[in-house]
This record gives structure tokens, C-alpha cells and sequence, in this order.
């Protein structure tokens, strides 16, 4: 993998976790005990700490602080959304061939092999993007991928965009994704926020790369329990479960 960065998508606030008690950025509360991203960067250790990226934002001081090692940190000080987010981090990975895993602080479940297989065929089918996607009979409310007569994927669609029809869509993707470095910055400034959030959406990229005659590709998990993240108390213990119910310490 040392053709291969990671980018950790790690500003969030996490309001909805907020307590009198608990003030913490999302990343940082715990599921039984641990930090939500330390289980992020334990499955991300197959990539050295020095090629990892973490964008930061709400309490970014307690992130770093908080993260021990050689990780690279950039600051998103406006929450304009995940592909802002990303885009912050040109600079630091400027020039750079090879393919960035983009992955998120908040969910915790996530293998290291599911990323390693995800990288693998990233780099094999030669695509410019390769989504990670999950088809579950029960969805949560994550954007639909929505794939034209030849199984082909031609857009993701946010939840909060989707027509009723679409919301019928059991394939989900999950928000991870593999990138071309110089494909994926090409075509960042391209994002516009014409959507129900105004945010600058991670998921339009596949469909800018696709518009310019790139080839997008797939990974799909069947009935995974991986890809749940946290954005509610809810969650949260939904999530601590998992992860007492795999093991993962």
C-alpha cells in the first residue's frame, strides 16, 4: 500500500451527542471505552501515520492533542461539508500520484481488510473513484446509489435529496471512498452547494469524474454491520454493541 495516502475526515461537532456532560468533538466519544477515531486509525494502520491526513475543525486543539504519532493535520474552520472538507487538504498532499483512501473519524466498525480489498480493486480496475457501497434490506438514512441499466453507477444521491422512489434504493453508499490524487483535486473546485444542506458534497465527485469519461468503480458489502456511524446517543450504543459483538478492542 505505499502507493496509497489516507485522508480522515475528523472536524465534525456532533451536536446531537452533546450533553451538560459531554462536550467533546465527535470523534472523541467513546464506545466502550475508546475514541471513535482510534478505531478509524487502528484500521487504518496498514497506511504509514506520516501518509495519513486528518482534517480537523470543532476543538481541533483536543484532536491533536488527543492523537499520538507522525499524522498530518489540516484545519477546516468552516463546516461547508465533506467535500470542502477534503479539499482542504491539497496542500498538504499537493503533487502526490497515488490513490487516497478517504475514510471518516465516526465509524468505528470498519475492517482494515475492508479497506485494504476496497484499495485493491481501486487500483486494479484503474478507476479514477472507487465507492464503497452496502446493500442492506433495513437502510439508514445514507445517500442511494443509483446505477443505470448496465449496472453501471452513475450518481449518489444525499437522503435528503432523494425522491420517494430513490429512497427505495436498498444499495447505500456508505461515505468511503478510494481516489486518484490528481483526478480527485482536478475536479474538487468544480463542487457546487445547490442542495437541500448548501453544502459542497463528497459524493458529486464520482459523477464529475464520470462526465469527464473516467471509469468509477465498486466495492459492495451484503448485509454488513460495518457501516454504521455515530451521529446520535442512539447510535452510539447501537454501535458499542457491534463492536463488542466482533470483538474489536
Amino acid at each position: 500500500m505505499s502507493s496509497t495516502k489516507a485522508i480522515v475526515l475528523a472536524a465534525g461537532k456532533g451536536s446531537r451527542l452533546h450533553s451538560e456532560e459531554q462536550v467533546l468533538p465527535k470523534v472523541l466519544r467513546e464506545a466502550n471505552g475508546k475514541a471513535l477515531l482510534d478505531y478509524v486509525l487502528q484500521a487504518t494502520e496498514f497506511i504509514p501515520r506520516e501518509d495519513t491526513v486528518l482534517v480537523v475543525g470543532y476543538k481541533n486543539e483536543m484532536v491533536c492533542n488527543h492523537v499520538q504519532g507522525a499524522y498530518r493535520f489540516v484545519e477546516q474552520t468552516q463546516q461547508l461539508g465533506t467535500g470542502h472538507a477534503v479539499k482542504m487538504t491539497e496542500s498538504e498532499l499537493k503533487g502526490f500520484q497515488g490513490s487516497i483512501l478517504v475514510v471518516y473519524g465516526d465509524m468505528p466498525v470498519f475492517s482494515s481488510e475492508t479497506y485494504q480489498v476496497l484499495i485493491r480493486i481501486h487500483q486494479d480496475t484503474k478507476a479514477a473513484a472507487t465507492l464503497l457501497t452496502a446493500i442492506l434490506q433495513d437502510p439508514p438514512d445514507y445517500g442511494r446509489v443509483l446505477r443505470d441499466c448496465d449496472n453501471e453507477i452513475v450518481d449518489i444521491r444525499e437522503v435528503r435529496d432523494c425522491t420517494e422512489e430513490e429512497l427505495l434504493i436498498r444499495e447505500l453508499n456508505s461515505g468511503v471512498y478510494v481516489f486518484d490524487a490528481q483526478k480527485l483535486f482536478a475536479v474538487l473546485h468544480e463542487l457546487k452547494n445547490d442542495n437541500v444542506q448548501g453544502e459542497f458534497y463528497l459524493t458529486d465527485v464520482p459523477k464529475l469524474l464520470l462526465a469527464r469519461g473516467e471509469k468509477i468503480a465498486s466495492y459492495t458489502l451484503v448485509e454488513s454491520d460495518e457501516v454504521y456511524g455515530v451521529n446520535t446517543l442512539e447510535e452510539l450504543h447501537f454501535v458499542e454493541g457491534l463492536l463488542r459483538k466482533r470483538g474489536i478492542k
